[in-house]
């Protein structure tokens, strides 16, 4: 059976305990979903479960109303005198923010204007922006899932390459497109990747108001949680977009913000939604990363690294670098490198290193505990109190 904890207490350092969000208690999962993280063979090759559609959602990749009954009373539920009232940012060009007169001290946290990942409040938790043992490579695609109509690059061609190679990644879902695909978010599930959220409709989340807010996070916590089953208990921002009033919203609804250290920049190159970035570019930083890990250069700690499942230039990308990846760097999804063992607010998946016959490591990472949320509610999920790395400066990225 599927169980899920709440908490009313307050951990150590004035944050917030997280609550399993009761507003999604009454949400029906689809049929056919794994019950627990696959410890043997996963499967593979064309969908064949048929899938009904989903109803009574908002318009795909439009924002969503907050003033909506459901996003409502997901508002009330949550106490505002725990968030920030941090200005709301101008939307720019292409997905970015304008930040003219904004404070060179950052008071806000704000990842866009200097990489910020560890809030300067004790209430708001710190990012995981780094996998803090040294060789290890958190691998995550965002704005998934692929959907049909990329053809024969949409999934399951990303999640059969990784079951190929017997690897699981960290998956940032966009809920337009769990609702368009769900037999896609379906098979993640059941391959054993970690689903995260990635927003609705994937604007800047500092130019959004605190009800739209809740609006792009409720929509596709739902989405996820009707279609897999699973709650998730982690969130990236599109672009990377987020200060300390996104991330203390985004904590309310039982989920830790996840950014990244090092940027493929794959979305930039030629394809659909794409840039003009050339391929070779990307191969270069994959060249860099691998040889500055095997020479012995890369080893202060590891790394969370951006990439995406867009369309078909970042697929073949990630398919082309995964053999080489894996030989240089222990190569594991996000919250693995950060012994996160339950992702889900639902106890019965246990992932590595929480889970004995599926772990790929005994190591222990920064002290983070692997027992359920139940037991502990994860204030110190955070990987270090330094900030991101070498990805800081790419404030445009497409994530």
């Amino acid at each position: 059976t599927t169980s899920t904890t709440s908490s009313t207490d307050t951990n150590s350092g004035g944050v917030p305990a997280q609550v399993s969000p009761s507003w999604l208690s009454d949400i029906q999962p689809m049929a056919g979903n794994v019950q627990s993280y696959p410890t043997g063979p996963v499967p593979t090759g064309p969908f064949t479960a048929a899938v009904g559609p989903l109803t009574g959602y908002p318009q795909a990749w439009k924002a969503p109303d907050p003033t909506s009954a459901e996003v409502v009373a997901v508002i009330n539920s949550l106490d505002w005198t725990q968030v920030p009232n941090s200005a709301v940012r101008q939307a720019g060009s292409g997905g970015g923010v304008k930040m003219t007169g904004y404070s060179a001290s950052d008071p806000d946290c704000w990842w866009s204007a200097s990489g910020c990942t560890v809030s300067k409040r004790s209430n708001i938790p710190a990012d995981v922006a780094f996998c803090p043992t040294a060789g290890d490579w958190g691998l995550t695609y965002d704005d998934g899932p692929l959907t049909a109509d990329a053809g024969q690059w949409a999934e399951p061609n990303l999640y059969d390459s990784l079951a190929a190679n017997n690897q699981k990644a960290g998956l940032f879902y966009i809920g337009s497109n769990v609702v368009n695909a769900p037999a896609a978010a379906q098979r993640a599930l059941a391959d054993g990747h970690t689903i995260c959220v990635h927003t609705w409709s994937h604007p800047a989340m500092t130019s959004q108001t605190n009800q739209q807010i809740v609006a792009q996070f409720y929509w596709t916590l739902r989405a996820i949680k009707e279609v897999t089953g699973v709650t998730p208990r982690c969130w990236r921002p599109p672009y990377g977009d987020v200060d300390d009033r996104v991330r203390a919203i985004a904590w309310q609804m039982g989920m830790t913000t996840v950014l990244w250290d090092q940027d493929t920049n794959d979305w930039n190159m030629p394809g659909s939604g794409g840039g003009n970035l050339p391929p070779a570019t990307v191969d270069g930083y994959f060249e860099k990363w691998i040889n500055a890990r095997k020479s012995g250069t890369d080893n202060q700690r590891g790394h969370i690294v951006l990439q995406h499942e867009l369309n078909d230039a970042t697929v073949s990308m990630a398919e082309k670098w995964l053999p080489q990846v894996q030989e240089a760097f222990r190569l594991v999804p996000w919250n693995e490198c950060v012994q996160m063992a339950y992702p889900y607010w639902e106890e019965n998946f246990v992932y590595p290193p929480g889970n004995p016959t599926a772990s790929s490591s005994s190591d222990s990472a920064a002290g983070i505990s692997s027992v359920s949320p139940s037991t502990t509610q994860d204030a110190t999920l955070s990987v270090g109190s330094s900030g991101v790395g070498s990805g800081a400066e790419s404030t445009t990225s497409n994530s």
